[in-house]
């Protein structure tokens, strides 16, 4: 799967927190279904229902219960769901996710300058994207946009078009959002 060319293409991604946003989701326009919930007793039908809707499913491992960040977790994830990438605020769990074929996203939270200048010395070179919270820091973005020579995905906070527009004028590639009145933009 070409990380970026699946990215560039879908500059909305829904980021669904229960089944019943995703169930909007996948009656949605968008493409591409970063999921935020589930155990592991549901996250194999989850992951089936994003499928049936021709859509991509990404996984933020770090918020899934019952499924550890280690490299079992991931085997498991590959062998019986349907998902094509893993979300994971630690570099370990995105490298697991490359060396099995799957998308790997690097979750980064930017609260000041410490934690920007740590989050571009220890960006994963195993990530095929970073995801930046919150995403409605265009100066953020930028510097690791610059930095990074990967998709940088804009998320959390993002409320409007205009919000949007700004994260994708500074460099992001995409944003992910929960709010269901973006994801038909």
């Amino acid at each position: 799967m070409d990380s970026v060319k699946l990215l560039e293409e879908n500059p909305i991604i829904a980021a669904v927190k229960n089944e019943s946003e995703l169930e909007i989701a996948l009656k949605s326009e968008v493409q591409v279904i970063f999921v935020l919930f589930g155990d592991i007793i549901d996250i194999k039908s989850i992951s089936e229902k994003i499928d049936l809707s021709n859509k991509v499913g990404i996984i933020h491992i770090d918020l899934i219960e019952g499924i550890t960040g280690r490299e079992a977790g991931i085997r498991y994830l590959k062998a019986e769901t349907k998902f094509k990438g893993v979300i994971s605020t630690k570099p370990q769990v995105v490298k697991y996710a490359k060396n099995y074929g799957l998308l790997g996203i690097q979750r980064v939270f930017i609260f000041d300058t410490l934690s920007l200048n740590n989050a571009k010395k220890h960006l994963g070179t195993e990530c095929d994207a970073i995801e930046v919270l919150p995403g409605v820091i265009p100066k953020v973005i930028e510097k690791l946009a610059d930095k990074a020579g990967k998709p940088i995905v804009a998320g959390g906070l993002i409320e409007s078009k205009e919000e949007v527009i700004t994260a994708l004028n500074s460099g992001a590639t995409c944003v992910s959002t929960t709010r269901k009145e973006i994801w038909t933009m």
